[in-house]
């Protein structure tokens, strides 16, 4: 890889943008090809299921071998308070390959010490996602139970592209909080993107089994088998 191009890439991956390095096998030449940049329209679909499946693959294309290298963003998890489950949902989110990423308000809760290694900000979540800046590789579940801390985290994931958005509570909570965001102008269709009660139901009931239910829809959500 040239050095222009690397460089190159390397903005485009600070910024959070995925880019495809495809590279010709016959004779060396290459390119970048961005999200919704493909050259023509026979390479459209395989350069969108390149990028979906995070895969970098061969294609043979008008009889030539043309490899796609995927350099995706990593994948996050915000995780909205720094509660019990978090602490569980953080070990298993790097586990699966995904960066996690605790924000809370509450000095108390946000020690370091409870979350080593794991990046930490102590702002209200309508700042700390105006920082974060979600996008398709991004998920966000918010765990506190305090609409003060959970609603603006919500309401910003919801006007993001983040590919999943989940919220911690009972049935009735759930429909509470509906109420509140319907009142913060949220459509129908946007409060229909929330996972609430928040994971699969597998009859968890421990701190570790509820994280353990959050995760597993988090990657189902990632691999396209829930909405």
């Amino acid at each position: 890889m040239k050095g222009a191009t690397l460089r190159v890439l390397n903005e485009i991956r600070r910024k959070r943008e995925g880019v495809i390095h495809a590279t010709w096998l016959d004779n060396g030449e290459s390119w970048l090809i961005g999200r919704d940049d493909a050259p023509d329209a026979a390479l459209a679909r395989d350069i969108r299921q390149a990028f979906r499946l995070d895969q970098s693959r061969t294609l043979e294309v008008k009889g030539r071998p043309l490899f796609l290298h995927v350099f995706n963003p990593p994948v996050r998890l915000v995780i909205v308070g720094a509660v019990h489950v978090a602490q569980s949902l953080a070990v298993l989110a790097r586990t699966t390959g995904i960066d996690p990423v605790i924000v809370d308000p509450r000095r108390a809760w946000a020690d370091a010490r409870r979350f080593p290694d794991v990046r930490m900000i102590e702002a209200w979540p309508d700042d700390a996602l105006a920082q974060l800046k979600p996008d398709h590789r991004t998920a966000v579940a918010a765990l506190t139970h305090d609409p003060r801390i959970d609603d603006p985290a919500l309401i910003a994931a919801l006007r993001s592209p983040a590919f999943y958005v989940g919220a911690l509570g009972s049935r009735r909570s759930h429909a509470r909080r509906l109420e509140r965001l319907a009142d913060e102008g949220l459509d129908g269709l946007a409060m229909a993107r929330i996972h609430g009660p928040v994971g699969l139901d597998i009859g968890a009931r421990s701190a570790e089994e509820i994280a353990l239910s959050i995760m597993a829809e988090v990657v189902a959500a990632r691999n396209g088998k829930v909405q």
